[in-house]
């Protein structure tokens, strides 16, 4: 956190004037962020990065001059910041925040975000925690940006050999029947850093929550198909989790499991309608927890919050095995810092060793 009496300085880039002030007003509420400036177009934000030096920008993805992501791609090469898009809820809107978050944008806020609804005091108070964790660990982030622009980690594609870090070898069910992916801001790049790292004869089925709109959840899922050796797909209802394949639940569901016959299917839900996030990391979690009992293995990745901590409990109380990624490779050290806190993690390692440590336990 920045220390008490300072403040974080935000740049908004965007061509809308309503934009720019909705958003300023939201971020103003709290007396401890200040918006020092405003830009129309990315040419005018890289300007006003280079000329006030920002904590934290918000750019927009479709601009006139210069759209979001050229400028975005400039900026991180010129004068790397923390970025946070502003994107549309449509497809077109997720496959360009996708290629954002890749480019090194660190999150992205829904445009609904920035219009009156309802629910706007919620709106307003997740924009401004997720501005405070992200500057929290600016450095970090920073330093990690840099370290993954060197050659050599990027993801293998689907018709290449082997997985970026090959994970060789003849795989069997040994102690676990099934992997729950658990995750939330930070989780689209940290999940291309684990799903593409799992070997084509992965033998279970593997399930994954992550914090994302409906629309975002799809392309995230056809894009990690793209890449990985295993088949990643959105999660449909009443189909069986099947060896070799990867179900992302949609953003707007949750995703449980349940016994039919002697199969195991997915159930897409809308309950419990009062959960925090739909879908729910604890919600998954609980139902793994249910079906597999001590044969489940649970990873909780980047996050903010504690989505996940009271559904991995119940995961190793039941003598399955729980997997935290570690602090300094985080977005966000918030999910997995509750499962350590809680004392219920058997590993703690960096989101580059996932992969392998899951196959540890087949």
């Amino acid at each position: 956190m920045a220390m008490k009496g300072s403040q974080i300085r935000v740049l908004v880039v965007d061509d809308s004037a309503f934009m720019r002030k909705a958003i300023t007003l939201m971020l103003e509420s709290d007396p401890n962020i200040k918006v020092i400036g405003t830009a129309r177009n990315g040419v005018e934000g890289i300007e006003k990065v280079e000329e006030l030096n920002p904590d934290l920008v918000t750019m927009d993805i479709e601009m006139p001059q210069m759209d979001g992501l050229t400028a975005l791609r400039k900026i991180m090469n010129v004068h790397p910041v923390p970025v946070m898009m502003v994107s549309s809820l449509t497809s077109d809107g997720a496959k360009a925040t996708l290629d954002a978050l890749e480019l090194g944008a660190v999150d992205f806020i829904p445009k609904q975000l920035s219009y009156v609804s309802l629910d706007i005091v919620k709106i307003k108070e997740t924009l401004i925690q997720k501005i405070w964790a992200i500057h929290s660990r600016r450095r970090t982030l920073m330093a990690n940006y840099s370290l993954r622009r060197k050659p050599g980690l990027r993801p293998a594609s689907k018709s290449a050999a082997a997985p970026a870090r090959p994970l060789s070898g003849s795989y069997s069910r040994k102690n676990v029947d099934i992997v729950a992916i658990g995750t939330s801001t930070g989780g689209p790049p940290a999940l291309q850093q684990v799903i593409p790292n799992l070997p084509k004869d992965m033998p279970v089925g593997v399930v994954v929550v992550q914090h994302m709109p409906p629309n975002f959840t799809k392309s995230l899922a056809q894009r990690l198909d793209g890449i990985s050796a295993l088949h990643v797909k959105e999660a449909e209802h009443g189909e069986p989790v099947t060896a070799g394949m990867a179900y992302i639940s949609p953003g707007d569901r949750h995703l449980t499991v349940r016994k039919w016959g002697s199969k195991t299917e997915i159930v897409l839900s809308d309950t419990p309608a009062d959960a925090l996030h739909i879908p729910s990391v604890d919600v998954m979690m609980d139902s793994v927890a249910d079906i597999y009992k001590g044969r489940s293995l649970g990873v909780i990745m980047t996050g903010m919050g504690s989505d996940g901590v009271k559904g991995l409990s119940k995961i190793k109380s039941l003598g399955g095995k729980i997997i935290a990624q570690n602090e300094n490779s985080c977005v966000v050290y918030g999910m997995p810092r509750a499962a350590v806190e809680a004392g219920i993690t058997d590993k703690i390692v960096s989101v580059e060793s996932i992969a392998r440590e899951i196959m540890t336990f087949f």
